[in-house]
């Protein structure tokens, strides 16, 4: 079994909204659906870690979290295998014993006394995908903190949820970790983007995984683009600007220049273009797209914004389209042709 960890979410370990309404979505009746989220608190389990059971509480885990205490101690923690406890043991003492530790557990407790606005969210998102996708299985969510190791992992049969990644924009912690976890990064780690991003990270690891073939900026923007339109029918309360990780600055900026941004792409000939050192920066995490607006104002992910226009103009142009059937498109030129798309 291997720990599905997105890059840009590992940062390594204890380094010593609604602004904007949803664009198209179709609202389904999900009430019928039988389904209610209970996110497991690991966190607080790990309340009761003393020097003295250890080895008592690791075998306890071991039996009741399964896949995601493995993956926790040996992938998130780095502290060992749990199947050793032997050797296991002197880490975990030496871990609960440090105030860093101790810290990051008070604020974690305090930010989340509870999770029922997180579990009210995912409780929604996730009837919405099993209405669109029956016989989808809803995995465990569990949540934990690790020292800002990840955010929102996903497991054999679980997905986590690093509350020590959404403590708020101001928490006391983000600016010691600059070096690893730039403010355009901490800025979102708050309580309103935990149903978003775990919505996300189960779409794109579990429910529709990227295909390794997908080489051209074209085939990237498209993916990006189904996966944020399936966001926008799993989500129909959830903010775009949430969905896509934008400031309000930078989504007016997106959405301004939309055509101006689709006409650079026609211009520059991207749209064929396979050197992903070329155009990943339409693409990945950063404060702005370097070329594009004056005084580094301009929005980042620019790819990714308009693969989800150009999605979004095939689903408004094929409205019979199912989202199973759209996520068979294999070809991203049937998008592209479909949504007759021309920057906005």
């Amino acid at each position: 079994m291997m720990l599905k960890i997105n890059v840009p979410q590992i940062y390594g370990f204890f380094l010593i909204i609604t602004l904007f309404s949803c664009r198209g979505e179709h609202r389904v009746d999900v009430s019928h659906i039988d389904l209610a989220i209970h996110i497991e608190r690991f966190d607080r389990a790990l309340d009761s870690l003393q020097a003295d059971n250890v080895q008592v509480k690791n075998r306890q885990w071991l039996r009741q979290y399964g896949y995601f205490y493995a993956d926790y101690m040996q992938h998130m923690l780095e502290a060992g295998n749990p199947l050793d406890s032997a050797a296991l043991a002197p880490v975990l003492e030496q871990v609960v014993a440090t105030d860093d530790f101790n810290a990051l557990k008070t604020s974690v407790y305090e930010t989340y006394p509870d999770l029922k606005v997180q579990e009210r969210g995912l409780t929604d998102a996730f009837k919405h995908l099993t209405y669109y996708f029956p016989g989808l299985a809803v995995p465990r969510f569990i949540a934990f903190f690790s020292g800002f190791a990840v955010q929102s992992p996903v497991g054999e049969d679980y997905i986590g949820i690093g509350l020590d990644m959404f403590l708020g924009a101001d928490s006391k912690f983000y600016p010691a970790l600059r070096g690893s976890i730039p403010s355009y990064l901490s800025r979102r780690f708050t309580p309103e983007n935990i149903v978003p991003r775990t919505v996300e990270s189960y779409i794109r690891e579990e429910l529709y995984p990227q295909n390794n073939l997908d080489v051209t900026l074209l085939q990237h923007m498209v993916y990006q683009g189904k996966v944020l339109y399936v966001m926008d029918q799993v989500m129909p309360d959830v903010a775009d600007t949430l969905k896509i990780g934008y400031t309000a600055q930078q989504w007016a900026w997106a959405e301004g220049y939309e055509r101006d941004i689709w006409a650079w792409f026609l211009q520059e000939n991207l749209l064929y273009e396979a050197d992903y050192n070329r155009v990943q920066k339409y693409l990945t995490e950063a404060p702005f797209t370097p070329e594009l607006g004056e005084h580094n104002e301009s929005a980042p992910k620019l790819g990714v914004f308009i693969g989800w226009r150009l999605v979004q103009a095939y689903m408004k142009r094929h409205p019979d389209t199912t989202l199973p059937a759209l996520l068979e498109i294999s070809d991203a030129q049937v998008i592209l042709d479909g949504s007759k798309y021309r920057g906005g």
